[in-house]
């Protein structure tokens, strides 16, 4: 078993097509804007909503890149964001 430190943050974009760019812009620079996160799904749901998960392997590594995502998601086209943080527990063997 493995324990994590898990963000949801849910976007709600005001311009159509908006999504698509912020999903292109996380999908190629993803480490290079949160190099301490171990995983990250990104989910595109209806309309302008984008719904992300990411991993952290503790409370620290969740802390630095909450503060490197306010400077990411500083984009004008973004309405809204909400952000649900929980832990995550995975039972995982290979």
């Amino acid at each position: 078993r493995h324990a994590s430190w898990c963000l949801l943050p849910r976007l709600l974009l005001g311009v159509n097509g908006a999504r698509d760019i912020v999903v292109e812009g996380i999908a190629e620079n993803a480490g290079d804007m949160f190099p301490s996160v171990e995983q990250l799904i990104g989910i595109q749901s209806d309309g302008n909503t984008l719904i992300s998960v990411a991993i952290f392997e503790n409370q620290q590594a969740m802390d630095k890149a909450d503060a490197e995502k306010a400077k990411v998601m500083s984009n004008r086209d973004i309405v809204s964001i909400k952000t649900v943080v929980g832990n995550l527990e995975i039972n995982h063997t290979n």
